[in-house]
């Protein structure tokens, strides 16, 4: 990319990263109420439940330390006591939904997130899950996965957790260099990696992936290549390589450093390129935007036969068309709506205590809104897209194909009356390609920053 800088900085632009649309500064509180949530959710099950199956996501939001980079939502406390009482909220929760649902759901994917799930104790998480899978089917292909901190997951979590079927582990690592991890209070030396990585697989966990990131706070190139071949010596299955998300008028933590302490956007394209360059030479392909894998992963087949599919958990190579979240300010995805849990725990637990299902804010679809998300998908999972404009008429979409004839000046993308192809120099900017079609940011421009930056 820092071959065209002209091209990073016109693109430089307050973009969303797309893991669903409308995006959610843009969903329409007005159409949306629980009860819509609900016979949503229902409609979507009896759909998709017997094949495709449910994925669930489970926000564990407590951490004993702020990590000062983090945009997620979390709770900083050392009181492990918070532990039982916020695992059977969720298990209530669930039991809501198990009442919505009606009869067995067919669980397709499990994901831990926060937070730091491991900041619970493996017996604790085995509460959870055991509570989770009570009188469900399993569907055949389920995949399990948790995210951890290198620094306090143990060998007990490993197996813990294996035994219950998770085979797959995310471990949040940023960068190995000592400055970096001291401004972002995220710190974990290369042994700890090494030693979690190897316990790992000699438990037998299938697939584990590392969260790196560019553009932090201090990071120097020199850095980044140090942390790259350090990650070589390692070999992961799977590297997550995120751009850093600059928000601190959303995430307070993050005023710890200023702008001054960040690279510029020049420094941060080459960061990218040189990161992405190392990667691919070290044997990892690239799949969709910001992730790599090995050949043979199941997310690189899944991109290469045209399944590979995005949600709020990220990529993934199965598609549930009822993504269910459970936990404070969780996600929920029903293909026709969205729904997000209220963003505090006490109010989390007052609800689910009361016997509330604990949505707060959500938006149900329209027929617009279903025919841009279905390409802005494509895009984001397959680098093209195509259209009927008989089968699929919408002035939204008409007037985002206009808006794409300027990206296809640039090189971005390759249009023609069918479709369009994302073009390799293109794959970098796939955040800007994609908001070119998004109708609700063009109808409603933001007069403040929303976003973070797309380069």
């Amino acid at each position: 990319m820092y071959r065209h800088p002209h091209l990073a900085q016109k693109y430089n632009v307050a973009a969303p990263r797309y893991t669903s649309y409308p995006t959610m500064p843009y969903w329409d509180q007005s159409t949306f109420s629980r009860d819509k949530w609900e016979m949503l959710t229902a409609r979507s099950f009896n759909e998709s439940n017997n094949e495709e199956g449910v994925s669930l996501y489970v926000h564990l939001p407590f951490c004993e330390s702020l990590c000062t980079y983090c945009g997620c939502n979390t709770r900083i406390t050392k009181n492990h006591g918070v532990e039982i009482p916020y695992i059977e909220a969720v298990l209530k929760e669930w039991g809501t939904y198990r009442k919505i649902l009606g009869r067995k759901p067919n669980i397709r994917e499990i994901h831990l997130g926060g937070g730091t799930p491991t900041f619970f104790k493996a017996e604790n998480l085995q509460m959870l899950i055991q509570g989770l899978l009570a009188d469900v089917i399993v569907h055949p292909d389920a995949e399990f996965s948790f995210e951890a901190h290198p620094a306090n997951t143990t060998a007990e979590h490993l197996q813990t957790l294996y035994n219950l079927g998770f085979k797959r582990l995310s471990l949040g690592i940023q960068d190995f260099d000592p400055k970096v991890q001291h401004i972002i209070n995220r710190q974990q030396s290369f042994e700890q990696v090494l030693d979690i990585t190897l316990k790992a697989r000699l438990v037998g966990y299938t697939s584990i992936n590392y969260d790196l990131i560019y553009g932090l706070p201090l990071q120097t190139m020199d850095g980044l290549i140090n942390t790259m071949k350090f990650v070589a010596g390692l070999k992961p299955d799977r590297i997550a390589f995120y751009s850093y998300a600059h928000v601190p008028w959303i995430k307070p933590g993050q005023r710890k450093f200023t702008e001054l302490d960040l690279p510029e956007p020049h420094l941060k394209s080459k960061l990218h390129e040189i990161g992405r360059s190392l990667l691919r030479s070290f044997g990892y392909e690239e799949i969709g935007m910001d992730h790599f894998a090995m050949p043979g992963d199941k997310l690189l087949v899944a991109q290469q036969n045209g399944t590979l599919h995005r949600n709020f958990m990220g990529y993934t190579h199965q598609h549930t068309q009822l993504l269910i979240g459970l936990g404070v300010s969780s996600i929920g995805d029903a293909w026709y709506g969205f729904a997000q849990n209220v963003k505090t725990v006490e109010e989390y637990l007052q609800m689910i205590n009361a016997g509330e299902l604990p949505v707060f804010k959500g938006h149900v679809l329209t027929t617009d809104d279903l025919i841009i998300r279905k390409h802005i998908l494509n895009i984001m999972c397959r680098n093209k897209t195509g259209w009927n404009h008989h089968t699929e008429p919408s002035e939204a979409m008409f007037d985002g194909i206009e808006r794409l004839e300027a990206l296809e000046q640039d090189g971005l993308v390759e249009l023609n009356s069918h479709g369009l192809q994302v073009t390799e120099l293109g794959q970098h900017f796939l955040r800007n390609i994609c908001m070119a079609l998004d109708a609700r940011l063009w109808a409603d421009r933001p007069s403040t920053q929303l976003f973070s930056m797309a380069v």
